[in-house]
């Protein structure tokens, strides 16, 4: 990483409809079920190739399902303060998205998303759920204030009302 940078690693979004051990699970199944076929399979069976390619797609798929999920090839989703520019990489297979501090005229941290307001009027919505952990959200407003502070950009910062978990007894 280069000097002057800060990486705040994200967790994916859990936006497929089967969990991560679901999809392994399932996957690992498909093999087992096509070496079974394959290594009981009859001699004068025609269509055996059929079953290599099946191996062959579940074994990709398997590949494709442990790198979008899991830090194989370093982190995938992270938010970078870099000098002068604001970049959120969603993951592996996804675009960066760059933000140029000079065009931006606004940072407003939600409790749920931070928006990246720009001079032009353009509004950019990032998910803050991905940023799982106290100690990662604590890191990532102290990176945002000072990232603030150092391009003059306007950080407004909306707390989210808290509220009694009692009611106090009336005497």
């Amino acid at each position: 990483m280069p000097t002057g940078t800060t990486r705040i690693r994200l967790r994916p979004a859990n936006s497929s409809r089967l969990s991560f051990g679901v999809q392994v699970s399932l996957v690992l199944f498909a093999i087992a079920y096509a070496s079974l076929m394959l290594r009981n399979a009859p001699d004068g069976h025609e269509y055996y190739w059929l079953h290599y390619v099946f191996l062959t797609i579940c074994a990709l798929y398997l590949g494709f399902i442990l790198v979008h999920n899991a830090p194989v090839f370093g982190t995938q989703s992270y938010f970078e303060f870099a000098p002068g520019y604001l970049v959120h990489k969603a993951g592996l297979f996804r675009a960066k998205q760059v933000f140029a501090a000079e065009n931006m005229s606004q940072l407003e941290l939600l409790s749920r998303q931070l928006r990246v307001r720009l001079k032009d009027g353009d509004i950019h919505v990032l998910n803050m759920r991905e940023v799982r952990g106290t100690r990662r959200r604590a890191m990532l407003r102290g990176q945002l204030e000072a990232f603030a502070q150092r391009y003059g950009v306007q950080l407004r910062e909306d707390v989210p009302a808290t509220t009694p978990t009692h009611k106090p007894r009336p005497a």
